[in-house]
């Protein structure tokens, strides 16, 4: 049975219909009449144009085949061109698996052109969609990455065509990671650029401000990008504002420099010349801020304005200022600093350089043989000098300072020791009794103080080679002279004891010889012997000092040698242990034990 459609189909049936159209018409020219001749003729011409029609049909279907297998290749051609510049290698469709290579022919011919067609063009159009989507992700990435050159390059039209992308056909993932990963590392680039550019004007900024210069006039010279006052202009990170960037801060810090430098210059002599005048606080606070320069790094100024053209221009202006001040009040600052100088001295019990005296001073100024400005340098480094000596001479003068303390307890305790009335229980007995326990126990601690200091003093002058002068008289001196008198005054005590003992012995005899005592009234009187009085248990020894000196009983001290020495008016104490006669005869037998240590046997504290 043949199926409907089919070629044999078809052609059966165009066998019938011809056959009953050609015996219809051969029954109508039988009614004509016609001959057999015409018959044939109008048969060929029949089969004639039969057979042209079915040419024609033959030529149009042959031209149709050839279109349809021309618009096949052309797809095919498009496809494989597509799937190569997007690095799509193989591709599942409907058709079959297809290929670069041969994407239509790996099905097979068992499909006609049009099935073929059919199924072949949505592949097509899917392709040219990813296509063009590929397209537009490079195109993106390539004028990000243009734009970022030309920034990076300052639009260096040279750099920006060295950088241009090309191979336009090659739109693989590949390529275009390829594209990403540059873009990326532009990107990091642009980033750190930035970052560099931002702290370079951010230095600059700081460096303006302290310097007091306009700060967007200054980068504006770099690139006006730099301070950009709208939105739209992007900052210029081109090595060329890097440059100019760096080179700018260097002009800037050089320009710190030196005005940092200046600026200290001018606060120190002002400062110099406020100490030296004696400015008072509230005038010295007008200038506070930048008085912390002297005492600051270059690197740590950075407050505003501080090393503007016109913070140095006020400070310079006040020194000025000062200086014409100065000149009117040298005389005047000359004489305080001597005075100061003089002070110092006097404190340190050195003596004062002659040189500069007040009255020499005076003189040298209303002659104007001397420069007062040098004067006064020379008084300062005078003081200076001064400061150093006494403070390497402290230790020293303090110890001097408790011996004369320890010799004026002594003093007290022999006006004590004089005072009839002293066991007395009269007002403040008590507290006297203690204070001479004390004073005993301090009295008895001067030799090794003074043995003690003349060690330091001799370990003073070894180490700085020179003498150690007290009130001009060198010190060792000064404390070998007391430690003799002193031994001397012993000595004479211990002879004045025996004599005692020898006059009780006298005493004694006489008693038992003639039975009589002496009266009270006797005993208790005050005689005169050898011009000493009876009421002191320790005498004192005489002694003439060295220079010569009118008082005979006085024990020379620091004190009482500075008025020995003309020229040193500083000290015009003398200090006497004792100054009391002795009487041989009239003193109790209970003294006669009575000892160096001023312990007294009698003493109500005494154990």
């Amino acid at each position: 049975m043949l199926e409907i459609g089919s070629p044999t189909s078809l052609f059966f049936r165009t066998n019938t219909t011809c056959n009953a159209l050609l015996q219809e018409l051969q029954k109508i020219w039988v009614d004509i009449g016609e001959s057999d001749a015409e018959k044939d003729r109008m048969l060929m011409e029949l089969e004639k144009e039969c057979l042209e029609i079915y040419r024609r049909k033959v030529d149009e279907a042959a031209n149709s085949k050839a279109q349809l297998h021309q618009s096949l290749v052309s797809i095919e051609a498009e496809v494989a061109s597509i799937m190569a510049a997007l690095g799509v290698l193989n591709i599942h469709s409907p058709v079959g698996v297809l290929n670069i290579h041969s994407p239509i022919k790996e099905k097979g011919s068992s499909k006609s052109l049009k099935e073929k067609l059919a199924y072949v063009r949505p592949l097509l159009e899917d392709l040219r969609l990813q296509k063009d989507e590929r397209v537009k992700q490079f195109v993106d990435v390539k004028a990000q990455i243009e734009k970022m050159s030309g920034e990076i390059s300052g639009y260096n039209k040279a750099m920006i065509d060295s950088l241009t992308l090309d191979d336009d056909q090659d739109l693989t993932l590949r390529k275009l990671n390829e594209y990403q990963t540059h873009l990326r590392s532009l990107q990091k680039e642009k980033a750190d650029r930035l970052n560099k550019v931002l702290d370079y004007v951010n230095e600059v900024h700081a460096l303006c401000g302290v310097l007091g210069v306009d700060f967007c006039q200054t980068v504006s010279e770099v690139h006006p990008s730099l301070h950009r006052t709208n939105h739209e202009q992007s900052t210029n990170i081109s090595d060329e504002t890097l440059d100019g960037l760096q080179q700018m801060i260097e002009k800037l810090k050089t320009e710190r420099r030196l005005r940092f430098q200046n600026l200290k210059d001018v606060v120190e002599s002002l400062l110099e010349l406020w100490n030296l005048m004696d400015t008072p606080q509230e005038d010295r606070m007008r200038f506070a801020r930048v008085s912390c320069v002297v005492r600051s790094s270059e690197s740590d100024v950075t407050e505003p304005n501080i090393l503007s053209t016109e913070t140095i221009e006020q400070v310079s202006a006040e020194v000025d200022r000062f200086n014409k001040l100065k000149s009117s009040r040298m005389k005047e600052l000359v004489m305080k600093r001597r005075s100061e100088l003089e002070n110092l001295c006097r404190l340190a019990h050195i003596e004062p350089d002659t040189s500069t005296s007040l009255e020499k001073s005076t003189a040298l100024i209303d002659s104007g043989l001397v420069d007062p400005s040098e004067l006064l340098a020379n008084i300062e480094a005078q003081i200076n000098r001064i400061k150093e000596e006494a403070q390497s001479r402290k230790e020293i003068i303090d110890r001097i300072d408790r011996w004369l303390s320890a010799c004026e307890e002594e003093n007290w305790l022999e006006e004590y020791n004089q005072d009839e009335n002293r066991y007395s229980a009269g007002r403040g007995g008590h507290v006297n009794l203690k204070h001479a326990e004390r004073a005993r126990v301090t009295v008895n601690k001067i030799p090794s103080m003074v043995d003690n200091l003349i060690k330091k003093t001799l370990l003073w002058e070894e180490q700085t080679q020179k003498s150690f002068l007290y009130d001009g008289v060198r010190l060792v001196s000064i404390l070998e002279d007391y430690k003799l008198t002193r031994k001397q005054q012993e000595e004479e005590k211990k002879r004045y004891r025996d004599q005692k003992k020898m006059q009780d012995l006298s005493l004694n005899r006489r008693e038992s010889i003639y039975g009589s005592k002496p009266s009270p009234r006797r005993s208790n009187s005050i005689r005169k012997v050898n011009g000493y009085s009876g009421n002191v248990s320790m005498p004192p020894t005489p002694r003439r000092n060295s220079a010569g000196g009118a008082n005979s009983d006085v024990m020379m001290t620091p004190r009482s040698y500075s008025g020995h020495h003309g020229q040193n008016g500083y000290f015009k104490e003398v200090r006497k242990l004792s100054t009391a006669p002795l009487n041989f005869v009239a003193i109790p037998k209970e003294d006669s034990a009575s000892t160096y240590t001023y312990s007294e046997p009698d003493s109500p504290l005494h154990n």
